[in-house]
């Protein structure tokens, strides 16, 4: 059987991105996922692919730490994904307060539920941007060192999951994650889905600073991926996933025109809060999880624009 049939999983931030795929690939397997759901947003994919009717769902923020001790007590959960957060950085320079609550106390929240329920197995979704501006390409074993809000944040985020796990002997696994995208990312503030449909919309790519910035981008189906070996390991620490692409915030952009076919031309904004250049180095998850990411970055795109010509087509 299946390692995941009929075991209990608890998914918070199961109507965003990656919560909606994973919740997929989860019931697929099947498992019986309950999922923290604190906004109705109608075209998540969570809705789109009917797959919010296959789980148990309870209403309610992460924050509330009532809310979180009853659903791993009532629903006999095994297995956490802790993935809900207030995930952009213009969003965390303009409200650091309504970051902080989330990232940091709502991870307080579901880690200190899971702890007095004997909850043994937690994966928690941290972020790249956790190790601050430390160079160019990192490893799990340098320190956390966030500066501006939505960094400090996910570096609290990340001490906070192992200290659990160290302090509390709990297998709490933390995911170090490039810039996600794919099919069903509806936040258009982001590059790629935002390029792609100013593109679609006749209108001209949108670029913070030169474009030099450096990142790693992950495809879904490969995070995902990261995320259900973390799952089904039990390992505990942190690691690092991307798909191993570093590239220039102009050659995605390039990349993306190419594909669509147009030329390239882009409006250059002011700069922002931002990490300069970085990639992850994935040694640790390729070597211990038997990690390797599927997708190619422009594979990637063209199913992910495929998608968004769809979706935006039938808006």
């Amino acid at each position: 059987m299946a390692y995941w049939t009929d075991r209990n999983v608890f998914i918070t931030g199961a109507t965003g991105l990656v919560g909606s795929h994973l919740v997929k690939r989860l019931v697929d397997d099947g498992a019986d996922v309950v999922a923290l759901v604190r906004d109705f947003v109608p075209n998540s994919q969570l809705f789109r692919n009917g797959y919010y009717n296959r789980i148990r769902r309870v209403l309610g923020d992460i924050v509330d730490r009532d809310i979180t001790e009853r659903i791993v007590c009532e629903y006999e959960v095994d297995t956490v994904f802790h993935l809900a957060a207030q995930t952009q950085v213009y969003v965390a320079n303009k409200s650091p307060y309504g970051t902080f609550n989330t990232n940091i106390m709502g991870s307080v929240s579901v880690l200190e539920a899971c702890r007095n329920a004997g909850v043994r197995r937690v994966v928690v979704s941290s972020s790249d941007k956790a190790y601050g501006d430390a160079g160019k390409i990192y490893t799990e074993d340098m320190a956390l060192n966030g500066i501006h809000p939505y960094e400090v944040s996910k570096s609290c985020e990340d001490m906070i999951g192992r200290s659990y796990g160290k302090s509390f002997d709990m297998s709490i696994a933390v995911a170090r994650c490039g810039n996600i995208y794919g099919a069903g990312d509806l936040n258009f503030a982001r590059l790629i889905p935002k390029t792609i449909r100013n593109i679609i919309r006749g209108k001209n790519p949108e670029i913070y600073g030169d474009g030099g910035m450096v990142r790693d981008y992950l495809y879904i189906d490969d995070c995902v991926d990261a995320y259900m070996l973390l799952g089904e390991s039990g390992n505990a620490g942190a690691y690092n996933f991307s798909g191993e692409e570093p590239v220039s915030v102009k050659e995605i952009v390039s990349k993306i025109c190419s594909i669509m076919g147009v030329e390239f031309s882009a409006d250059f904004l002011g700069t922002r809060n931002e990490i300069d250049s970085q990639w992850l180095d994935i040694t640790k998850a390729k070597t211990e999880l038997g990690f390797c990411p599927k997708f190619k970055l422009s594979d990637g795109l063209v199913k992910t624009i495929e998608w968004y010509k769809d979706f935006l087509r039938g808006e």
